[in-house]
């Protein structure tokens, strides 16, 4: 085989390219006419073996016409150079991924190819594992969402109808005795159990809702924002606008709940940082898709300033992605934040 020394004795790095841990090659007339050992040992053969071996020889037969194209793309100049990752063939035939970054160049005054290559097969199988494993995570996720939406669907219930009955059947028996006593100490008594006994309903109540809002069952998702938004105000003075709430939603329930869930964390994310003034609910559909956005005008953020683990951020982004939809947050310093969430409609 011709080494780079057969054409230029006086190459100084000669020693360095033949004991070079990248694979260094030249291809002419679609056959190998040059390579150091690190390229011939990535398919199992000696430098004087591979000599006029054929891309045939040594690549993959699916990929074989789409690396042919590129040599000749490269050898009649028509890209300057390419990188790319093919699979070539091994000689005891298992396959190499190999990346390679090669370019026209002219050899024995005619044009060849020549360039660099590295086996890349470890970091793709790497690559493939990391992959399969966010998969796996992102399933999990999913699966772990639906099963919280499920428990907390029926500790909703069973908390306002199992707990809330037995309550309302004590308070009808504390007013009972009530009726039964006119003055002194057993009087106070039964009033303090009495108003003790409404207290608990009503945290009953909004132990319910906190899990489950009624509202998303029993009247839709548009409902449940804006009942979610005047709590918001009257709880936290925050000025809220909601536009597009007569407009009816084509949302799976699945979809809706999502939706509902990634509002209401970034609703809580506006009470707990933003220091806003006022925050604004836009929903629309726009051809196949639903879109949120809520705004607020407060102090906003640096996504850079972000500790690692946002894990409100990380459970909203998660979750419209398991919806197929996406989640976007545009935000700056001194300038408010925008969440805007896309969801497929049915």
């Amino acid at each position: 085989m011709s080494t780079l020394g057969d054409e230029a004795p006086d190459i100084p790095f000669q020693a360095i390219i033949e004991q070079s841990l990248a694979g260094i090659y030249i291809m002419q007339d679609e056959r190998f006419v040059y390579s150091n050992a690190t390229w011939a040992a990535m398919v199992g053969y000696t430098p004087q073996e591979l000599e006029n071996k054929t891309l045939r020889d040594l690549v993959a037969p699916d990929m074989y016409e789409t690396v042919l194209h590129r040599y000749y793309q490269r050898l009649n100049g028509e890209v300057p150079s390419l990188r790319f990752v093919t699979r070539g063939l091994h000689r005891d035939g298992h396959v190499v991924h190999i990346e390679i970054h090669g370019s026209r160049m002219m050899f024995r005054g005619r044009p060849a190819v020549g360039g660099v290559g590295i086996d890349v097969s470890e970091r793709m199988v790497r690559d493939a594992e990391l992959q399969r494993s966010r998969e796996q995570l992102q399933q999990l996720t999913a699966y772990t969402n639906q099963k919280l939406e499920e428990q907390r669907l029926t500790f909703a219930r069973d908390v306002h109808d199992m707990l809330g009955g037995m309550l309302t059947a004590l308070k009808m028996d504390v007013t009972r005795i009530a009726r039964r006593v006119d003055t002194g100490e057993l009087r106070e008594l039964t009033d303090g159990a009495l108003g003790l006994t409404q207290n608990i309903i009503e945290t009953v109540k909004a132990i319910s809702e906190s899990l489950r809002p009624s509202a998303l069952d029993h009247a839709g998702l548009v409902v449940a924002i804006a009942r979610d938004l005047e709590e918001f105000t009257a709880r936290s003075g925050v000025q809220h606008a909601l536009t597009g709430e007569e407009a009816p939603l084509r949302l799976s329930p699945r979809r809706a709940i999502a939706v509902y869930r990634i509002f209401h964390e970034g609703l809580t994310n506006v009470a707990r940082h933003a220091q806003a003034q006022r925050v604004e609910v836009t929903l629309s559909e726009h051809d196949d898709w639903f879109v949120m956005s809520l705004r607020d005008d407060g102090r906003g953020f640096l996504p850079s300033t972000l500790a690692p683990g946002c894990l409100g951020l990380l459970s909203m982004a998660e979750r419209a992605r398991a919806t197929g939809g996406e989640l976007t947050i545009d935000s700056a310093a001194g300038q408010g934040t925008q969440l805007v969430l896309k969801v497929p409609l049915l």
